[in-house]
């Protein structure tokens, strides 16, 4: 089954906590054991796993990103958000989780994000559940 979240954004750039959305659905599913592929239909935006302890890693994440890859660089796509493509290919755009006991396989400070790059926007998450064939 493939499930499509809406997430609204609020600014140009910004990391958006998806894990416990993501975690609902798991459970709305009844998946005990599996894969879950996350993945963004964006060429702007891409998502991540990361610490969700200290808000300042997303801070520091942004931060780097846009020391990195300046909005203004000089750069020939005319739409003027070639930094948001550029950025979201660093990022990626599909993350794989376990899923073990019915729960998100994830590091004690880990959460999934939603990286947004060229906002606000509203965003489409797909999830898909490759269940053990067991479970």
């Amino acid at each position: 089954m493939l499930k499509r979240l809406e997430v609204k954004t609020a600014a140009r750039i910004q990391l958006v906590d998806i894990t416990s959305t993501v975690k609902a659905f798991l459970k709305s599913e009844g998946v005990t054991s599996g894969v879950l592929i996350v993945y963004v239909p964006h060429t702007t935006c891409g998502i991540t796993i990361n610490e969700n302890a200290d808000p300042a890693v997303k801070e520091d994440i942004i931060a780097t990103l846009e020391r990195l890859v300046p909005a203004a660089g000089g750069y020939r796509h005319l739409e003027g958000n070639s930094d948001a493509h550029i950025k979201a290919s660093i990022m990626g755009s599909s993350v794989t989780i376990l899923v073990e006991s019915g729960a998100l396989v994830l590091g004690t400070w880990q959460g999934l994000y939603l990286a947004e790059f060229d906002g606000p926007r509203m965003r489409s998450v797909l999830l898909k559940i490759l269940p053990d064939p067991a479970s």
